[in-house]
């Protein structure tokens, strides 16, 4: 067995490139369902309330998963959870082919949801244990990038899948591709211990007291609830936004989807290399991150002025604007936890911080779906996006005052 330290350039770099591809299927998986919603809706009579349950039911699967995945990451290590994680949910995604009822496919979007919680806290911790400290922002910048990036290629290569393939051989495809990279991962990190100290302290895990006593777990859990709300509604009502406001599904999606989802990859590489190059000119960490976080709270402000124009232009770009802020925002919250959480907890303080997250995912969901039936269209639901990240910002000043580099923290 061989060290992560010990690796070539080469190597780690592959491995890197794997974990954030990962990301990318976990993504795609999740998105087939919202970009071919107008396409299922009519084939199985679906109404808007009926995906916002389905968007509900995923997220609570999600949430329960979280509650679970964390330990689960820190207790496989970085070598087994990944491809254990990314097979795991690509099976789930392979069996929406076979849903007909609403309970199967709440079936096995539960199962989705519960099976892709396993991405977050792996995700986190391999990137960590495959790139050097001084390089933590920037790798979950390139990595929520990644993810971004995944948005962007869905709504351009579903629909040609779906009219390819149809809607059910689109999972069944997106499913075969998870378990491919599955095989990959295990060819590639075949005699690789990453780093097995820790490892084994996480084969014993920490009493969850303590954890839920810490204010940096909490700080962590308010501000994914807040912030991952508005992700949550974008990612599952986005397609159908640009349905209503401007009358395109399909193919036709494609676009507009790709360029306001572009606009997330730039955000999450701005928000990992703009904190690497301010602390690499010796900034206080307290002031780059809390700085970060505010400037992008800031940039999801003026997301309701997309209802209030008539340019395609217009709304994409502030569509854009405020995803680029989310991934800048979470790229940092996860940097954050990295910063100041002790590793052999940081699975579980991720795994808990999303959780969270995704119980913000929960509600939004049934909400959107309970408001659009009810005629009240998107107005309510943006003005909450445009204020909750200034709300996340504010719950961690009120918790942590100061940011302390775990190295230093007593």
């Amino acid at each position: 067995m061989r060290n992560v330290a010990e690796l070539s350039g080469r190597h780690r770099g592959l491995l890197f490139a794997l974990a954030i591809t990962a990301g990318v299927l976990n993504l795609v998986d999740r998105q087939v369902i919202a970009v071919l919603k107008p396409v299922i809706a009519t084939d199985l009579g679906w109404s808007d309330d009926d995906y916002g349950t389905l968007a509900a039911w995923f997220q609570g699967g999600a949430a329960v998963g979280f509650l679970f995945s964390g330990w689960i990451a820190d207790r496989l290590g970085v070598r087994w959870a990944n491809p254990v994680g990314v097979a795991a949910w690509s099976v789930a995604a392979l069996l929406h082919g076979w849903a007909r009822s609403m309970t199967e496919f709440i079936a096995v979007r539960v199962a989705l949801g519960a099976t892709e919680a396993m991405g977050t806290p792996t995700g986190i911790k391999t990137i960590a244990a495959v790139l050097p400290p001084r390089w933590r922002s920037t790798g979950f910048g390139a990595g929520n990038a990644a993810n971004s990036l995944g948005a962007i290629l869905a709504p351009l290569a579903i629909p040609v899948l779906g009219l390819w393939l149809g809607w059910r051989g689109t999972f069944v495809a997106v499913g075969i591709v998870g378990l491919l990279w599955a095989l990959a991962w295990l060819g590639t990190a075949h005699g690789v211990a990453f780093s097995a100290p820790k490892m084994a302290d996480a084969a014993s895990p920490l009493p969850s007291e303590p954890m839920l006593r810490d204010r940096r777990t909490w700080a962590v859990a308010g501000a994914k609830l807040l912030s991952d709300a508005t992700w949550w509604l974008l990612l599952f009502w986005l397609p159908d936004f640009f349905h209503r406001q401007f009358g395109l599904s399909g193919v036709a999606l494609g676009v507009p989807l790709a360029l306001a989802y572009g606009g997330a990859a730039i955000g999450s590489l701005l928000g990992g290399v703009i904190p690497t190059r301010l602390l690499g000119r010796g900034a206080s960490l307290n002031r780059v991150r809390k700085g970060v976080l505010l400037g992008a709270a800031l940039a999801v402000m003026p997301i309701p002025l997309a209802l209030l124009t008539d340019s395609y232009a217009v709304a994409v770009s502030l569509m854009a604007l405020a995803l680029a802020g989310h991934q800048a925002f979470s790229t940092n919250v996860f940097a954050m936890i990295a910063d100041i959480v002790p590793q052999q907890r940081v699975g579980r303080v991720t795994a808990f911080g999303s959780f969270c997250g995704n119980m913000g995912g929960v509600a939004i969901a049934k909400i959107a779906g309970l408001t659009l039936a009810a005629g009240l269209g998107y107005l309510p639901l943006l003005v909450f996006a445009s204020v909750a990240y200034l709300a996340a910002w504010g719950w961690i000043q009120v918790l942590l005052p100061r940011l302390s580099p775990i190295e230093t923290d007593r």
